[in-house]
């Protein structure tokens, strides 16, 4: 067990190196640097800058160097903790995404813990009572939540909110506590505003994992060891949740390696639309403008919630499953 840890943790390390990798290679395609871009924008608001202004930039933000001696600068601080300084917002990056990447966090956790609490017992109902009309409309409804956008079901509800109730659900906080200092009432504001993103977020990836867990449920049931316990005759509920239930959590469990970036990455229509103050809109200006300490940060950051999903993902399948555990140890 703890030689595989240890295994796991090393892989883990070297991929997260390849990351930073790839992540600042992926960055650097696109023509030109954070100066042309500037410049263009600049030129787009009627004042111009020179070519001579346009060196010196690149000369103050090391863009004039060669790429590798970006690449190992920036590894290098990466290391140390220093994530360099925004070339667009003229901060350090740590103060850029400070408050923003706490809120995804919370946001991202919320909306697994609904994903999970979800999918976990409709998957196991439309299994156990498969063609019944329950298990019709969760059918159904799993097929609108894969068909619909997310951001397009934020619009939905964004405008019957504001048409049926007079309410604004857009944001995370109230407009007067928005710039107000934290206390128990911006937190309590908070919480109030969590529910909506929440579930706008999870009900993607909820309708994705009932499909899962049902068709997965299902093979299970259809084993011969169900039928033997049938034939013994344990009560049902013990049949159906001491062993076919745990066999099937398998896929459902290996889905937390891309299900915690999913919730970031696939927040930042959603936080736009919402108005939500995540680090997806941020990402977004920082591509755009071509912010390329800002951009790498952030994918960097979700680079490392895929390894640690799939090392949690590892872990639980260990916990679940005795068959990988008694591999582990031979």
């Amino acid at each position: 067990m703890l030689a595989y840890l240890l295994r796991r943790l090393g892989l883990a390390a070297i991929t997260v190196v390849a990351i930073t990798l790839v992540t600042f290679t992926i960055l650097q395609l696109p023509p030109g640097d954070f100066v042309d871009a500037y410049a263009a924008q600049a030129a787009l608001s009627g004042t111009a800058i020179s070519a001579a202004e346009a060196d010196a930039l690149r000369l103050a933000y090391g863009l004039n160097q060669p790429l590798y001696v970006q690449y190992f600068k920036w590894l290098g601080m990466v290391a140390t903790g220093n994530f360099g300084r925004s070339f667009e917002y003229g901060r350090p990056v740590t103060e850029v995404i400070g408050d923003r990447l706490w809120l995804t966090v919370l946001l991202s956790l919320g909306s697994i813990v609904v994903t999970w609490g979800l999918a976990l017992p409709i998957g196991i109902y439309s299994a156990v009572r498969q063609y019944s009309i329950g298990d019709y409309v969760f059918t159904l409804l799993g097929f609108i939540g894969l068909a619909v956008p997310n951001f397009l079901l934020a619009l939905i509800v964004m405008y019957f909110g504001l048409r049926w109730f007079n309410l604004s659900v857009g944001g995370l906080f109230s407009a007067d506590q928005q710039l107000a200092p934290w206390s128990w009432e911006k937190v309590y504001d908070l919480i109030c505003h969590l529910p909506v993103p929440m579930l706008i977020l999870s009900l993607a990836g909820t309708a994705q994992l009932v499909r899962i867990m049902r068709a997965n449920l299902l093979d299970e049931l259809r084993r011969p060891y169900v039928m033997t316990a049938r034939a013994r005759g344990l009560p049902e509920r013990k049949v159906i949740f001491r062993y076919p239930v745990r066999a099937a959590l398998n896929p459902f469990a290996s889905t937390i390696g891309y299900l915690l970036p999913f919730t970031v990455s696939g927040s930042v229509i959603i936080s736009v639309v919402l108005s939500l103050p995540t680090v997806g809109p941020v990402l977004l200006r920082s591509l755009l403008s071509q912010d390329m300490l800002l951009a790498s940060t952030i994918i960097l950051m979700l680079g490392v919630l895929t390894v640690i999903g799939t090392l949690l993902s590892d872990l639980l399948l260990m916990w679940i499953d005795p068959r990988i555990r008694l591999g582990q140890l031979k």
